[in-house]
Order: C-alpha cells, then sequence, then structure tokens
C-alpha cells in the first residue's frame, strides 16, 4: 500500500512510486539498543562485547571485569540494566557537532565529572578545579571527544552504585574501559543518529 511520501507527480502530472533512501531509513530512531559479551568462543575477554543494531552486531569495548549487575564504584565493571541516553557532549576542536536527537552540549576545559561517592554532587558534572575526586571531561587522549550521558545511577543516585558510565570513543583495538561502553568513532557517530531520549540501551 502507497502512502503520501511514498507518491510524487513529475513533470507530466503522472504519478508514480519512489523508493526511500538508505539514508531515510537509517535515520529512524530506535526504541531499543542491546549489548552483551561477545560469546567467550569468540572473545576469551570479558571486556569485549557487541550491540546489535538493525539486526547486526557492532564491536564495543566493556568494562575491564566485564558486566556486572551490582555495580560499585571502582570495580571496573559495566552496570548491567536499562538505560536511557540523556545528552551528548564532544569537543569542539577535535570533529563537527554529532547528528543526533539528543541534546547536544560543547564540553570546555573546566568540566569534571564528580566520583567521589561521599560528595553532595557525585556522579554529576561540576566544574573545575574541583576538591572532590573527579574525571577530567577534557581529555589528552580523545576518549572523551564524543560523549553520551547515561541515566545509570541518577535517579536516585546512591552512594558508591557507580559515576560517570558513558558511551564513548574506545582507546586502541578496542581496549578494556573502566565501566563505560566504548567504540570506534565512526560506529558512534553512526549510532549517534539513531538515538532518541527514550531509547532503550539494554546491558546483558
Amino acid at each position: 500500500m502507497l502512502t503520501v511520501r511514498d507518491v510524487i507527480v513529475n513533470g507530466n502530472g503522472v504519478k508514480k512510486k519512489t523508493l526511500r533512501t538508505e539514508s531515510h531509513r537509517k535515520s529512524r530512531i530506535v526504541s531499543e539498543l542491546r549489548v552483551a559479551r561477545q560469546p567467550a568462543t569468540r572473545a576469551p575477554f570479558p571486556s569485549r562485547g557487541v550491540l546489535l543494531l538493525d539486526g547486526r552486531p557492532v564491536p564495543v569495548a566493556l568494562g575491564r571485569t566485564g558486566i556486572r549487575a551490582d555495580k560499585r564504584e571502582g570495580d571496573g565493571a559495566t552496570p548491567r540494566g536499562v538505560w536511557h541516553p540523556r545528552e551528548v557532549r564532544y569537543r569542539a576542536d577535535r570533529g563537527p557537532r554529532p547528528v543526533t536527537r539528543l541534546p547536544v552540549l560543547r564540553l570546555s576545559r573546566e568540566d569534571g565529572w564528580c566520583d567521589a561517592p561521599r560528595d553532595g554532587r557525585y556522579n554529576r558534572l561540576v566544574r573545575r578545579p574541583f576538591s572532590a575526586s573527579h574525571e577530567e571531561m577534557w581529555r589528552a587522549d580523545g576518549l572523551y571527544d564524543l560523549v553520551v550521558v547515561l541515566d545509570h545511577n541518577s535517579r536516585p543516585r546512591r552512594a558508591h552504585r557507580g559515576s560517570a558510565v558513558f558511551m564513548h570513543i574506545a582507546r586502541g583495538a578496542l581496549e578494556p574501559t573502566a565501566g563505560c561502553v566504548a567504540f570506534r568513532p565512526a560506529d558512534l557517530r553512526r549510532l549517534l543518529a539513531r538515538l532518541g531520549p527514550r531509547t532503550a540501551i539494554r546491558i546483558v
């Protein structure tokens, strides 16, 4: 059955069917994504994972200790559960603004992320200089040139239950993370075009 979007009128007033382009199909928001550890037969290390996008596997790096339901600060594990993307932050000096339907903000040299469980700003963006323990978001190694902030441990925030769980750019050939999900740069940019605030990211 044709819809209005399937039909155009040519110069002679004759209707004809058109094909939707590949780029249009790829721009559709996905409702859910699944991230899992790769089978041990293919990847014997717990930090190697895969994200399924349109039924196709996208290789990702996981935390150095794999996936864990009982996430704790500093355990090196990627938290099992269902999370949602909140916003994207990027280094404007390192690449173009990403194409996405998520809120997009530029990183600055003063940006940090509090990882001190006893601080009232735990698991939140902070401005540096900052006295409590925190991560620098403006990194020399490029991992945070493009960052998707997830809602893990945010509503409510609980001390010691993990902070700064992002989706970001991977180090080297998908080396282990401290608990995040990391991607090759091109894969992350491609994924961003498919994410919306209601997309569920299921880590199993």
